[in-house]
């Protein structure tokens, strides 16, 4: 009799205790342990700085419009500087792991995961992809240890979707230099980066080439921020105005003749970008998640509510979508079968769930929703950046349109 009474009596115990919760995780199939130890152990590496440096600090600087670099002295210690990249002191590693470190930048602040894929993916993919032997050996070790960044200068003021073969932005061969005229608009890092990649047409052959331009020695090249942006506050964008700005023939990108050399480069970093809206939805669910079970109304965690639920199910339906698509991508990645029309599919698909899963996130928030200190506003207004960049919704449709027809719907 009294062991009975003893077991009633811690259980009733047990009930008054506060139960043990899961901790939020959008890694529900498991998917980074597709890594090898050692390319999980960077990404875990990163983890910690993410944890630890980043996420304290990002939603001040989301509010004031600014970079934190302080941080950026903290980059070289990761080794992530030319990840995806072999050779010429960049990290390397499988396209996976490429993918995974976007994912996870961007799972903490979509707009540190765009500071990087402009650098690493954009900067030094066209060097990489584009350039001669001597200019890899020149620039790529020099941006892979951080101690110059890179920016990428395609769209214009007037053309966007229609630059590959609309654009105004022109180079004109002089002696044993070029000249360059026109202007680049939202160019991410380019008001403080050190190295430009500017994509111009050839007055002479009308094929787009790439150039390296170094921003602060160069006359005629001037960059005005971009202000009063309401998604990826953080990214520095600029508008780029050349007036005749003189550059050497070494710095003309020697295997960039045409613009099939530019949509290589443009392949890679458009299903990053896939990788960075997983990542953004991916903190999304897991702030959502966090505060359900925690935030109180009627005497209990709104998490326990079937409402709520539901929403957090779909939201990591979406996730969880996202990365077995983007795991699947970077296997034809591996296998040298990654075709753009693949690329187009998936970023066209992540950043179309993205904007469902965060805004499904707002919503568990409530009236929190739209107060940064929670987060949730700064993953909602992110998303809307990450879903137009690179490449429209639409444009990416038309890409797989023609692929699956083979039929072209562009004008």
């Amino acid at each position: 009799m009294a062991t009975a009474s003893a077991a009633v009596q811690a259980s009733a115990k047990e009930l008054r205790q506060p139960k043990q919760l899961p901790a939020p995780n959008g890694d529900f199939y498991e998917v980074t342990e597709l890594l090898n130890p050692e390319e999980l152990a960077t990404l875990n590496q990163l983890r910690v700085f993410l944890k630890e440096k980043v996420a304290p600090v990002i939603n001040k600087y989301w509010v004031e419009d600014a970079f934190p670099f302080e941080l950026l002295p903290e980059f070289p210690k990761l080794n992530i500087g030319g990840v995806g990249l072999e050779g010429y002191g960049c990290r390397g590693g499988s396209p996976l792991l490429n993918g995974f470190v976007a994912m996870e930048m961007a799972r903490v602040d979509a707009s540190i995961a765009t500071f990087f894929g402009v650098h690493n993916g954009l900067a030094m993919g066209s060097i990489y992809f584009a350039g001669s032997e001597e200019q890899k050996k020149r620039w790529l070790p020099q941006m892979a240890r951080w101690e110059k960044i890179g920016c990428f200068g395609m769209t214009e003021p007037l053309v966007g979707s229609g630059v590959a073969g609309g654009m105004t932005t022109t180079a004109t061969k002089d002696g044993n230099s070029w000249i360059l005229n026109g202007q680049k608009k939202w160019i991410g890092n380019s008001p403080f980066c050190d190295l430009s990649i500017i994509w111009a047409q050839d007055v002479a052959d009308h094929q787009v080439k790439g150039f390296v331009v170094e921003n602060k020695t160069t006359p005629g090249f001037s960059v005005e921020k971009i202000q009063n942006k309401i998604s990826l506050k953080i990214v520095q964008n600029g508008l780029i105005t050349m007036k005749d700005v003189r550059v050497p023939e070494e710095n003309h990108l020697q295997e960039g003749h045409s613009f099939r050399e530019a949509a290589r480069v443009l392949r890679m970093t458009r299903y990053l970008v896939g990788w960075e809206a997983t990542g953004n939805q991916m903190g999304a669910y897991e702030h959502a998640l966090a505060y359900a079970q925690q935030r109180l109304q009627f005497g209990k965690p709104i998490a326990s509510f079937q409402l709520v639920q539901d929403l957090l199910a779909r939201m990591l339906s979406n996730v969880t979508a996202s990365q077995c698509l983007m795991v699947r991508l970077a296997q034809l990645d591996t296998e040298g079968k990654l075709q753009d029309h693949h690329a187009s599919l998936a970023k066209a698909f992540t950043t179309a769930r993205m904007r469902e899963t965060v805004a499904w996130g707002r919503e568990v928030f409530g009236a929190n929703g739209i107060i940064v200190d929670y987060n949730a506003a700064r993953f909602f207004a992110d998303a809307e950046a990450l879903y137009s960049y690179e490449g429209t919704y639409q444009m990416q449709n038309l890409i797989v349109g023609k692929a699956i027809t083979g039929l072209s719907a562009f004008v």
